[in-house]
Order: C-alpha cells, then sequence, then structure tokens
C-alpha cells in the first residue's frame, strides 16, 4: 500500500512538472534530413552559396532555461576527426523563440540583443554554409540548440568553438537538434 501510495505520487510529481511538449527545433529553410538549399552554401573554397543563415524555431524548452546557445557542426569534414564549426552562437535571451534568416551576419547584427558570435572555423564570427569537398557523399550539418542554465556564458575574447562548446554542454539543461545534409559533385 505504502509503495502504491509512492509511486502514485512520484507520478503526480512528474506530470506536474512536464512542459507542454518535448523540446524541439526546426526550420522553414531546412527539413529534417533533406538536403540544404544553395541559398544557405558557403560562398568561396569552390563553393557558389549565397551564405544566408536559415531561420530556426523552437518550441518546449525545459523549465529553468535562462538563455541558449546554438552549435552548427560538420562531423563528417574531413579535419582528422574533429569535425568543422559552421556556426557557434551564445547568450541568446531565455524569451527568444528563433533567429530569422539571415541572423548570422559576422557582426551579429541581426541576432537578438545580448546574443554573441564565436569564430568558426571559417575563421571568424557568423554563419558559413556547407561547402564538403567535391565528390565527397553529402555531409550532415547538425543545429543544435541548448537550453542552459545560466543567463551568459562567461567566454574569454576569442575564445574557440571547442571552448565554447565545452562551456555550453557544462551548462545545458536541454538540448534539440536539426540534422540538414548537403554534397557538390563540382
Amino acid at each position: 500500500m505504502i509503495r502504491s501510495s509512492l509511486l502514485f505520487a512520484a507520478g503526480l510529481a512528474l506530470a506536474g512538472s512536464a512542459h507542454a511538449g518535448p523540446f524541439k527545433l526546426s526550420s522553414a529553410d531546412i527539413a529534417p534530413n533533406a538536403p540544404i538549399a544553395d541559398e544557405q552554401v558557403f560562398e568561396g573554397f569552390g563553393c557558389t552559396g549565397k551564405n544566408v543563415s536559415p531561420a530556426l524555431a523552437w518550441s518546449g524548452a525545459p523549465k529553468g532555461t535562462k538563455s541558449f546557445a546554438l552549435l552548427v557542426h560538420d562531423p563528417d569534414a574531413p579535419t582528422g576527426g574533429a569535425g568543422w564549426w559552421h556556426w557557434v552562437v551564445t547568450n541568446i535571451p531565455a524569451d527568444a523563440g528563433g533567429l530569422p534568416k539571415g541572423a548570422g551576419k559576422a557582426d551579429g547584427s541581426a541576432l537578438p540583443k545580448g546574443a554573441a558570435q564565436i569564430n568558426t572555423d571559417f575563421g571568424g564570427a557568423g554563419w558559413g554554409g556547407p561547402c564538403p569537398p567535391v565528390g565527397d557523399k553529402p555531409h550532415h550539418y547538425n543545429f543544435t540548440l541548448h537550453a542552459l542554465k545560466v543567463d551568459k556564458l562567461d567566454l574569454p575574447p576569442g575564445a574557440t568553438a571547442s571552448l565554447a562548446g565545452f562551456m555550453i554542454n557544462a551548462n545545458s539543461i536541454g538540448k534539440a537538434t536539426l540534422t540538414g545534409r548537403y554534397g557538390r559533385k563540382k
């Protein structure tokens, strides 16, 4: 009897703490596991895209979220195992529900107030679109949005994407992922 009462109470506590739905990340520009459009592709290194960051939207953030951080990574890049960082955005305010198309401008002017970009593997801040080597099978581009338990990450000037990723993971209370693919023949 006591055991069933405890189980019932635990079930009520879990039901009361649930949020409206799962933490989800979506994009009007990239369907899950679908090819990424030329508009988002990098302009340079032989790629001829427009290098426009996609629109992103999210919902269902965990209770206690104080800010968000976005990591965009290509694990298939031939870098000896490190992959390639395409975009890193930290300190996105907790009341943000997304980023508009084009928010990845290098100067950060299209980001929500207080958000900051970390240098990517292209050597600067801002969105750097897909540009895999010619002939590779399509690469996976993982957009991972983390809900953080802190208002702001205290990162030093010039922090690397790897250091930012470490700090993001250390403060994450939930994450949502969207993956797109891109390959090129020429």
